[in-house]
C-alpha cells in the first residue's frame, strides 16, 4: 500500500511583494510564512521559511534515517547522526536554480571502522528516498565519525 504525505501552500499578492503560508497535514509547521524575502534575502530563518529549507529538513531528515537502516544492516547502532544539508541556489538561466547539495554528517558511531562508515554513509547518501527524488542535482557528502 503506497504512503502518501501532504503539504500544503497559499500565495496572495505579486512574486516580489506577496507572500504565503505552509502547512502540513500532521501540524509540524501551520501557517509558516514564506515570501520573496524569506527565499531570496533573509537568511536567519526569523521572517519565515522557503521551500530550499524544506528540501534541506526533508533530505537531512531522510537520510539520518536511512544511515541508521544502513548502519544496522552493517552490525552497528548509531549514538548519534547530525546533518545538516546545505541547498546552494545560484544563476541558472534567466533566474535561480538549485545547483547542488551538500551533506555534512557528523556521528558516533561505536565500534565501527572508517572505512566501514564512509562506505555506509555513501549508501545512505545515494539511496535514501529523497536522494532518489533529488537527482537532478549533484549531492555530495563530508562524513566525519567521531570517536566517544
Amino acid at each position: 500500500m503506497p504512503i502518501i504525505r501532504r503539504a500544503s501552500a497559499t500565495w496572495k499578492g505579486s512574486g516580489k511583494t506577496g507572500s504565503g503560508s505552509i502547512n502540513s497535514t500532521s501540524g509540524a509547521f501551520k501557517d509558516i510564512p514564506h515570501s520573496f524575502t524569506t527565499r531570496f534575502e533573509n537568511e536567519d530563518g526569523k521572517a519565515g521559511t522557503n521551500p530550499e529549507e524544506l528540501v534541506a529538513a526533508a533530505l537531512a531528515g531522510c537520510f539520518t534515517m536511512k544511515l541508521s537502516f544502513v548502519l544496522d544492516g552493517a552490525g552497528h547502532t548509531a549514538d548519534l547522526l547530525e546533518c545538516t544539508a546545505e541547498v546552494k541556489m545560484d544563476q541558472v538561466g534567466d533566474g535561480k536554480g538549485v545547483v547542488g547539495i551538500h551533506l555534512v554528517l557528523k556521528a558516533s558511531v561505536r565500534g565501527i571502522e572508517e572505512d566501514k562508515f564512509q562506505e555506509c554513509a555513501e549508501n545512505a547518501r545515494a539511496n535514501c528516498p529523497i536522494s532518489q527524488l533529488l537527482k537532478s542535482v549533484p549531492i555530495t557528502l563530508s562524513a566525519t565519525l567521531l570517536r566517544p
